[in-house]
């Protein structure tokens, strides 16, 4: 049964490749970036694009009503990026998520999945890394993902919105730029 998804920062690598695969499950998807121009030509046709900033709480939640579910990978990536634009950054992705979870919750939207980070991690004397290891960001990248997290975290008992956080670690794959920062890690 098709269901209306909307995929926050849809444009960007891990966004793009969530829109092809809800597409191709059938399902009714909205992409919401505020720069897709650098994959506008390979996103599915069948997804309807919205030219948005998720800072705009009010816009997301005229494009989250009847959502079932919102997946939130819209950021501005990037550890070296965020150690430079330590202001920029915390906006973008603090104020972006909360924007984001404010939003769902008031279009009642059944779920959020937050696309958090490995970076949360930081420093950890035992490997492998576990779940249960208490955050440890040394950046201002994962310090800000880690805070999405908290907060994802508050909104089911606060505004009874479902969330869930994914740590994400080098995600490769189809898309991916071979000229792109993670080109190495992969390789």
């Amino acid at each position: 049964m098709a269901k209306k998804m909307v995929v926050t920062g849809g444009a960007g690598f891990i966004g793009s490749n969530l829109v092809e695969a809800l597409v191709g499950a059938g399902h009714e998807v909205h992409i919401v970036d505020r720069d897709p121009s650098f994959r506008r030509t390979t996103l599915p046709a069948e997804a309807r694009l919205h030219e948005k900033d998720v800072r705009s709480t009010d816009e997301m939640q005229k494009i989250f009503e009847g959502a079932d579910v919102v997946f939130h990978t819209a950021a501005v990536p990037r550890v070296p990026y965020s150690i430079e634009h330590p202001v920029e950054t915390t906006d973008e992705n603090i104020t972006g998520t909360v924007s984001v979870l404010t939003a769902a919750a008031r279009a009642r939207v059944a779920r959020v999945v937050y696309s958090a980070s490995g970076s949360a991690y930081g420093e950890q004397e035992d490997l492998p890394l576990v779940e249960t290891m208490t955050a440890n960001p040394v950046n201002p990248y994962g310090l800000q993902k880690y805070v999405g997290e908290l907060f994802a975290n508050m909104w089911p008992e606060l505004y009874g919105l479902q969330t869930v956080s994914l740590r994400y670690f080098n995600v490769y794959g189809p898309g991916l730029d071979p000229n792109g920062p993670y080109a190495l890690a992969i390789g």
